[in-house]
């Protein structure tokens, strides 16, 4: 999927030296971490990045490198915009919402231990500098693009202490920001209010946890994780990514759907002021899907290849 990002770029004329590091499943006496400190490595030269998916186990096993890297180059803000494409079936339409979440702490901080056999201890981790500056992230993000409503979304009612925190801090970033409005809602209510009406969201502002579970839930409202694209952004550096699994089933099958990376690339293009490269490259991917007629499988009645897919986008670019 990252080469036919990469191919649909280098067609639309964007002058990029790429800098590629592929991941092979570490042998059982490999140190995981190899990888993790070459791609560190890398976006602290390049200070960009555009990242595929990477497989994290479940319940054991080498931790997340996908947390690893956004702690290592401290990408603070995960910025995940949810709209719908003409041409993908969803559950609405016209839905324009973006979730910024915080990146760095909360629960995956990692700290847990067993405290005796059968009892375990995992810390929520929450501070006042993480909070204070992904807010005003959120609410420099809201300012510059035109948006004018925030939620902060909690659970403070039952976490008065850790997510208390999150929402003082919030509070205090809301005052210089008079010209948007700010609300706050209990996570458990906004998971329902996402399902039954989502047009009320403008920005969502979240801790790293309920921003992880309700991005995804979001994504599920215009037709899923493989059509919506990722950015995590830090003060020195930018990994732009899809944010679906990797697909073992279909890997090496020539099928696998390049939407939600293409769209990552987008973002990538305006973050690198590259903003008529993005617009074409966008627009292009809008054409393919309005025409419906190389769409890939996973979309309802595709049965187009990856290949054939990329071969249209690059088409489109010149419509």
């Amino acid at each position: 999927m990252c080469r036919a990002a990469q191919e649909i770029l280098d067609a639309a004329g964007v002058s990029i030296q790429w800098e590629v590091i592929e991941r092979q499943e570490p042998k059982p006496d490999e140190p995981v971490d190899a990888f993790l400190i070459e791609a560190v490595a890398s976006v602290r030269r390049t200070r960009v990045a555009l990242k595929g998916p990477i497989t994290t186990p479940i319940g054991t096993g080498y931790r997340s490198l996908n947390v690893a890297l956004r702690k290592g180059l401290d990408l603070y803000a995960n910025l995940r915009p949810v709209r719908d494409i003409e041409g993908v079936p969803s559950l609405f339409r016209n839905l324009d919402m973006v979730l910024v979440r915080e990146n760095t702490e909360d629960l995956y901080s990692g700290v847990e231990h067993q405290v005796v056999p059968g009892v375990v201890v995992s810390l929520k981790i929450i501070t006042e500098k993480a909070s204070t500056r992904v807010a005003r992230f959120a609410f420099e993000y809201a300012r510059k693009h035109g948006r004018k409503k925030i939620h902060a979304i909690h659970k403070a009612n039952i976490m008065k202490l850790t997510d208390g925190l999150f929402l003082d801090c919030i509070r205090k970033v809301a005052t210089e920001y008079p010209d948007i409005q700010y609300r706050e809602l209990i996570v458990d209510n906004t998971a329902m209010q996402l399902v039954m009406n989502p047009h009320q969201f403008d920005v969502l502002l979240l801790t790293n946890l309920y921003g992880d579970i309700l991005s995804d839930q979001a994504a599920g409202l215009v037709g899923g994780l493989g059509v919506v694209p990722s950015a995590n952004l830090g003060q020195d550096a930018a990994l732009f990514e899809a944010v679906h699994g990797t697909a073992p089933d279909i890997a090496g099958k020539g099928i696998a759907n390049p939407t939600a990376i293409l769209l990552s690339s987008v973002m990538m293009l305006e973050h690198l002021q590259e903003k008529e490269a993005a617009t074409r490259v966008q627009s292009a991917l809008f054409h393919v899907y309005r025409e419906g007629r190389h769409l890939t499988r996973d979309i309802s009645g595709g049965q187009a290849t990856t290949r054939e897919f990329t071969d249209a986008v690059i088409a489109a670019l010149d419509r």
